[in-house]
């Protein structure tokens, strides 16, 4: 494996005593020295591999610092909340202003409304103050207080012009990997120019596909609720005759959402994901299993990935590509494609079928986080600051091997993380659907 550069960059030295001194004892295992790593491998074999080229991969640890770079008299951060909605959004925020304003005692943190592009001087947003009070019970809801939207990185040389006319000297933010691909850049363009800013990303992906990075705040809380609609889509295909609940959940190029909801309830029979490929017709084909499937049982249960089944769709009206303001390609909606290849088949074969089709996208993006993810985005929120007060920048708080970890923005970015169909993982699905191993007439 080609070495991983986990080097974290920083502003410059650290000079000023931590507030948080104060409060825990010098020698408190609270505070993290700086060359702490945990480790990449765990298994013993890929350890002891690695030992023999001379070097262990290793991320840096998370956590604060006895030493920091910010002065936090004189700080300014900013918060901004880029792309789709993800449960816990509203958490990170407000663990962000608490542990700033009350372990560092900075004052002066805003908001960015909607996304990067608030930062563009045409849209004329005013940034909003944030502080204890304003950000008190925002985790009751789902979304962001910030507002979001895709985009604005088109001149990023912009928005480094106006976080430098704002005085910014912290930036947070939270994104998934177009975000943070901006943020990247801001980093980028702000040391070329010796303004010191700190940028920590706070990795939101709802499908859970961020190298490097063992889960992403909002994911539990996304696969839980679906959970809810795959179980009613059970209760509806089993009250009819061949019936047939198809239920269509995010996952754009990573089907973790998927395969999660799917072993978290034990009531699906297909599970469909990007990453897997499928035929349609055929004798190995899916509908051909489908078929032979509701004669055994009556019933089914399927569940498919967003961007599942892509190759499958021919659509000649639609350009070849399209993107949405993030850079990501425009998926066609392979829930309906499905719908009607599944009404289509039954009726060609004179066979009955009742379908009912779930799209609960929206629903589960919006829900406010359950109790184990707004845990973790205290936690993220909270380390975020500890990153950014020691003059950390261009770096993400993540989790690797139960332990929070900086890790550089462009190592995440550098490829995306998905679902292994030689993994445990899917071997786990494959034995709770009983679904064939393989749906293709030829391998």
């Amino acid at each position: 494996m080609k070495k991983l550069d986990t080097n974290i960059k920083r502003l410059g030295e650290k000079t000023i005593p931590s507030p948080l001194q104060a409060r825990f004892p010098l020698t408190s295992r609270v505070f993290v020295h700086g060359k702490m790593r945990i480790l990449y491998n765990v298994l013993q074999r890929d350890v002891l591999a690695e030992l023999e080229t001379g070097e262990l991969t290793a991320f840096e640890k998370g956590g604060p610092r006895k030493m920091i770079y910010h002065d936090p008299s004189k700080a300014k951060a900013a918060i901004v909340t880029c792309g789709g909605l993800c449960p816990g959004i509203n958490d990170v925020i407000r663990a962000i202003v608490m542990e700033s304003f009350y372990s560092y005692g900075i004052k002066n943190i805003v908001g960015i409304p909607y996304g990067y592009n608030g930062l563009l001087p045409q849209n004329q947003y005013n940034f909003i103050s944030l502080e204890p009070a304003n950000v008190d019970d925002i985790h009751n809801d789902g979304g962001t207080i910030l507002g979001s939207s895709r985009g604005g990185t088109d001149d990023v040389g912009v928005l480094v012009d106006a976080l430098e006319r704002m005085n910014i000297n912290i930036l947070y933010t939270i994104g998934g990997d177009g975000t943070q691909r901006g943020a990247h850049k801001i980093a980028t363009i702000a040391a070329d120019r010796g303004y010191k800013l700190s940028v920590i990303g706070i990795p939101k992906t709802i499908d859970n596909d961020i190298s490097f990075i063992e889960r992403t705040f909002g994911f539990e809380t996304a696969f839980s609720e679906a959970v809810k609609v795959i179980q009613r889509a059970h209760v509806e295909a089993k009250g009819v005759p061949n019936g047939i609940g198809l239920v269509k959940l995010m996952g754009r190029h990573s089907g973790f959402i998927a395969a999660h909801a799917t072993l978290a309830c034990n009531d699906v029979n297909y599970t469909l994901i990007p990453e897997v490929k499928f035929d349609l017709d055929g004798p190995n084909g899916f509908l051909k299993t489908l078929e032979a499937r509701l004669e055994r049982s009556d019933h089914a249960v399927i569940v498919v990935a967003e961007g599942a089944g892509q190759d499958l769709i021919q659509n000649e009206s639609v350009a070849e590509s399209r993107y949405d303001a993030s850079g990501n390609v425009k998926l066609e909606d392979i829930g309906i494609f499905l719908k009607r290849k599944i009404e289509d088949y039954f009726s060609s074969i004179g066979s009955e079928a009742n379908l009912k089709y779930i799209d609960p996208s929206y629903i589960v993006r919006s829900a406010p986080a359950n109790e184990n993810d707004s845990l973790f985005c205290a936690v993220l929120g909270q380390y975020a600051v500890h990153a950014a007060m020691a003059g950390k920048t261009d770096m993400l708080v993540g989790q690797w091997n139960s332990m929070i970890t900086h890790i550089p923005i462009e190592l995440a970015v550098s490829q995306r993380k998905q679902i292994d169909p030689d993994s445990r993982l899917w071997y786990d699905v494959l034995a709770a659907t009983g679904q064939p191993i393989h749906m293709k007439n030829k391998n």
